[in-house]
């Protein structure tokens, strides 16, 4: 466990019963209220200094007000330190109105994320797409992308042309971590890593392997690739809950997390566990 205050780059709170999420239907697990008395009793015993809030994946109708509702939920908890929220990146030049509001919700909206992982494969390349990703760094967003392996193509060249963005990419690239596939996903993370206005995200590798029976050996190969390809400066750890709930205890998670670094420098164990992410979301 570290021995010093981490930041939490990936937390989700939602109710189901306040917006709509359609994605939720159906699941036993996640389609209930998860909110932060729920995530402080998850994460007890845990010294966590800083959170990032994700949007959520709430019906579009609804994101602005998404972020609105994070923004007063600081209130109750101050160590929400910036939100990622949903816009509609897909219109290209139209997406300004959005953003205009989006960052007059709060100074702690620090980015955007508009989820690729549920669209075509070359979605992240098309021409709106990327346009709108593009003018980010105008508005002083960053871009998280959350994508299936399979869109790692896509995304090279999504950020080839946005060398003024800055990128984290979630959950490693959600590789087939269950199926033990390394490729090609191996390789086309590598040349991910090769822009440098990219950043991973270990989060959400739980949910990605076996979730009934993973270990963590398991995960080791591929934990031990992000580090390989991105190095200690590019590295942040995210703790994807309550998602990750379904596969693994939050406390669990650290514990894999604080085995799969057992070989860092302390130095470096900083910079993944909080460094690193309050640097990208801009955290002081």
């Amino acid at each position: 466990m570290p021995d010093f205050p981490i930041v939490d780059a990936h937390l989700h709170l939602w109710d189901p019963g306040h917006f709509r999420m359609s994605w939720l239907d159906g699941n036993a697990v996640l389609d209930k209220k998860h909110d932060l008395a729920d995530y402080r009793a998850h994460t007890a015993g845990i010294d966590i200094a800083a959170m990032v809030y994700l949007q959520v994946e709430v019906e579009p109708a609804y994101g602005l007000l998404e972020a609105r509702w994070v923004a007063d939920l600081v209130l109750a908890e101050p160590r929400i330190k910036a939100i990622v929220a949903w816009a509609p990146c897909e219109f290209g030049e139209q997406s300004r109105a959005y953003l205009e509001a989006l960052v007059a919700v709060s100074p702690l909206v620090k980015g955007v994320r508009r989820l690729i992982q549920g669209e075509s494969v070359d979605f992240a390349a098309e021409p709106r797409f990327v346009r709108g990703v593009q003018i980010l760094s105008e508005y002083g967003l960053s871009f998280d992308i959350c994508i299936k392996h399979p869109q790692l193509r896509a995304t090279f060249e999504l950020v080839r042309q946005c060398p003024n963005a800055r990128f984290i990419l979630d959950h490693i690239g959600k590789p087939d971590i269950a199926a033990g596939l390394m490729d090609p996903w191996r390789d086309e993370l590598r040349q991910l890593a090769a822009f440098p206005n990219v950043i991973c995200k270990v989060s959400g590798m739980v949910t990605e392997a076996d979730m009934a029976r993973w270990t963590v050996d398991d995960l080791r190969p591929y934990f031990d690739h992000v580090f390989a390809c991105f190095g200690e400066d590019r590295v942040a750890f995210g703790g994807d809950w309550p998602v990750a709930f379904q596969a693994s205890t939050y406390r669990r998670w650290v514990e894999t997390v604080d085995a799969l670094t057992a070989g860092l420098t302390p130095a470096a164990k900083r910079k993944l566990w909080a460094e690193n992410a309050a640097r990208f979301y801009r955290i002081d």
